[in-house]
């Protein structure tokens, strides 16, 4: 495994405890809304000031590629965490993790299309086996929870995540860091959540005490900052279906989370799930 496909793979590793985080904020009454404003905000921070002591010139970016940036930040990561908090309020993490995980196959046929990338015979078995893999590992079919507004914005999470690989190829492909392109990114995204539905006392709730200001702090760096910068790094150096294939253990991660913490249902179909999402892993690499 070379160190982009480490480097992806590790960013899916940390998405998949945002449930956790997300759930700890709703305890100091922070709902999804602002999440997306305490995550991403606090990100664009960590990007800024990595930017500030690397090079500064990485702030710099051309009036007329503002597109990539209002795609990766507000067509992609706003929306997409929307759809997702949403989601995961509305069902188990499980559940929403394998509707997020249809994010893989809209890279593929996107990428196929825009960047002219080959759809080939490992990357279709691939798909299968991660998409197999997440439904087993959700527990979809054993009486898992599944409503109809909660699909939606499940499945508009995995669109919106996979816009994210699009733009972000556009971006890289026009000469903008990894570090550029998250931090406008998760910019654009706080700025849009704040002006969308103006959270009143986020601020308060989240200094009202040092475990609030704690899991504020942790999700943003957690969640967001580390896994992003990851992520974007890896797809310097891999196609975009082969890093987002690369990022299916996410939801495994989560599952495997919500078994340890939340005490959830171990069955042999999670175990099933893990197995296929890995062989999804194996193959891929394999390719490459």
């Amino acid at each position: 495994m070379n160190k982009h496909a480490a480097a992806v793979m590790g960013g899916g590793f940390c998405w998949g405890f945002l449930g956790f985080f997300t759930r700890h904020l709703e305890e100091y009454g922070i709902g999804s809304n602002s999440a997306i404003i305490v995550r991403c905000g606090i990100a664009a921070v960590c990007f800024g000031i990595l930017i500030l002591c690397t090079d500064r010139k990485q702030f710099r970016v051309r009036a007329r590629d503002l597109w990539c940036f209002i795609g990766t930040g507000l067509f992609s990561l706003l929306f997409f965490t929307f759809c997702y908090f949403h989601a995961i309020s509305m069902m188990s993490l499980s559940v929403a993790a394998i509707l997020l995980y249809t994010a893989p196959t809209f890279v593929m046929l996107l990428s196929a299309v825009l960047f002219h990338e080959k759809i080939t015979r490992i990357r279709i078995i691939a798909v299968i086996c991660a998409f197999a893999g997440c439904c087993f590992v959700s527990g979809i079919g054993t009486g898992a929870v599944l409503t109809r507004t909660g699909f939606l914005y499940g499945l508009g999470a995995g669109f919106g995540y996979a816009l994210y690989t699009v733009f972000s190829r556009y971006a890289l492909r026009l000469g903008y860091s990894s570090s550029t392109i998250n931090f406008y990114s998760c910019i654009l995204a706080a700025a849009g959540a704040v002006l969308i539905w103006r959270p009143e006392g986020l601020l308060h709730a989240m200094t009202a005490s040092a475990a609030a200001s704690f899991w504020c702090l942790a999700t943003g760096v957690f969640s967001c900052f580390i896994p992003y910068m990851l992520y974007t790094y890896g797809l310097t150096g891999l196609e975009n279906s082969r890093a987002s294939i690369l990022a299916s253990i996410e939801p495994v991660v989560a599952t495997l989370a919500g078994v340890l913490i939340y005490h959830e249902r171990m069955t042999p179909s999670v175990l099933a799930g893990v197995i296929l999402v890995l062989s999804a892993v194996v193959l891929i690499n394999r390719e490459g």
